[in-house]
């Protein structure tokens, strides 16, 4: 955040209209304003002025296309120690999962702190201003705390600070194997004991200007149905978000329905989990009942396309979970790829291949899916819009690059959504200070060497 005021000249800007009737932008476009004054204070819009055809003498300049800064809603950073070790071969999400167990087992809060450090730096270059990190490595393998309970936690805050992003620390409740199982070797050190424990640890967790402390249960496989109650009642006295893996795979619904008679979506709304501070992650195996259910509550639904196609999981009802009131979010979860664009646009694609119809959703929806919607997931509700009094956080993808150069101008919210990459992003800025100016991060200098040192120290 900057105190010292300042004014950001947007060449072009989406200032988040969103279209209520559907289909109601798709003849003429999402509305584009060029030439848009954004003044900043304390980290703060104070006044957004469109007309201004010209930059203001000393005004920063943001040429192409500015947003809101996007919102990654569901993330595990040391998932992005996998990429491209996991391609090698076949499987599926169980195979998958024993070589991230592997990848987790040699985290320690210091090789932690540096590759999130890096992952957080990958991420602004992206875009993304804010990021939930679904967070339940806590102690030393065997299960074992470290002399700071919160240790591993607190390498992700200052991770996050470090990188110059907002973060949303998940602390997850993950306390078994699986339903009536005691953790495996590898899951000691993600488990607390019981709920009650995990509650008086992450208690200690205490926000700050950049750093939000939210709750997750891992899955109804993970944490006993009598357990369910006590995060969400953590989360409720706090007002905190409140997450949670949800059918994300057939095999887990098949076993809840053996065990409890009911699927997972059942279950946590019997036990007070659902509700509209609550986010679904994944929500790919739900029955028509089970999409009522979350939709009616208005539990959010963060999709993750990018991982939800590369683990094979299956594509999630997310037209019937959106029409049914469920606000969508987007999240890169393993970071097989970060690219809050590619998500966006895999949400539209795979319903097209799904349902062999194309135009679901808007650009403008797309977007608000991305930035305001999945900010509210996190608990930023003040942030996500350009608008007076919202916090200072903007992304600008350029429209002059091999993948956006062409369209008009009016139209660069379809093209940002569905031609452009997280390498078009050109600037981002959090609370008013500019983390990442021409492609380049101000805080991390050399990016992928920070991501290629943090990696390799995972290995050896």
């Amino acid at each position: 955040m900057t105190a010292t005021p300042r004014t950001y000249w947007l060449e072009h800007a989406w200032l988040g209209t969103f279209p209520q009737a559907p289909g109601s932008a798709r003849a003429e476009g999402t509305p584009i304003e060029p030439g848009v004054a954004v003044d900043v204070r304390d980290g703060r819009i104070t006044a957004v002025r469109p007309d201004t055809p010209a930059p203001p003498p000393g005004a920063e300049i943001l040429r192409g296309l500015t947003l809101p800064g996007l919102a990654n809603a569901h993330s595990h950073a040391f998932h992005r120690a996998l990429r491209g070790t996991v391609q090698v071969g076949s499987g599926t999400f169980w195979t998958w999962r024993e070589v991230m167990y592997a990848t987790a087992d040699r985290l320690t809060p210091d090789t932690y702190h540096a590759l999130a450090r890096a992952v957080y730096a990958e991420m602004a270059l992206a875009g993304i201003t804010a990021v939930g990190e679904f967070h339940y490595v806590h102690h030393a393998p065997g299960g074992t705390p470290y002399a700071d309970p919160n240790a591993m936690g607190e390498a992700l805050i200052e991770a996050a600070a470090e990188a110059g992003i907002r973060i949303t620390l998940l602390d997850t409740a993950y306390l078994s194997s699986g339903f009536g199982q005691p953790p495996t070797t590898h899951q000691l050190r993600f488990s607390d004991g019981d709920a009650d424990a995990w509650a008086r640890r992450c208690s200690a967790l205490g926000e700050r200007d950049h750093a939000r402390i939210g709750a997750a249960i891992h899955s109804v496989r993970a944490v006993p149905a009598e357990q369910l109650e006590t995060v969400a009642r953590w989360a409720e006295e706090r007002r905190a978000p409140l997450h949670v893996h949800l059918s994300e795979q057939t095999a887990e619904n098949d076993a809840c329905l053996e065990l409890h008679g009911c699927t997972p979506a059942r279950l946590l709304a019997e036990h007070g989990v659902l509700g509209p501070r609550t986010t679904g992650v994944h929500n790919t195996h739900l029955t028509a009942e089970d999409v009522s259910l979350v939709g009616g509550s208005g539990t959010g639904t963060c999709m993750c396309p990018t991982t939800e196609r590369d683990l094979a999981d299956g594509i999630g009802p997310a037209v019937a979970l959106q029409n049914e009131g469920s606000p969508l979010s987007l999240g890169s979860d393993s970071h097989a790829v970060i690219d809050l664009l590619e998500e966006a646009r895999a949400l539209e694609l795979n319903e097209r291949l799904r349902s062999r119809a194309r135009g679901h959703w808007t650009a403008a929806a797309l977007l608000r899916a991305a930035t305001a919607d999945g900010h509210a997931a996190l608990g930023w509700d003040d942030t996500g819009r350009i608008e007076e009094g919202a916090r200072a956080d903007l992304a600008t993808i350029a429209l002059d690059s091999v993948r956006t150069a062409g369209p008009p101008p009016r139209l660069g919210a379809e093209t940002a959504v569905f031609a452009a990459s997280a390498a078009d992003v050109r600037h981002t800025v959090v609370g008013g200070r500019h983390v990442v100016r021409d492609g380049a991060h101000t805080l991390v200098p050399d990016v992928p060497r920070a991501l290629a040192r943090a990696v390799e120290a995972l290995r050896t």
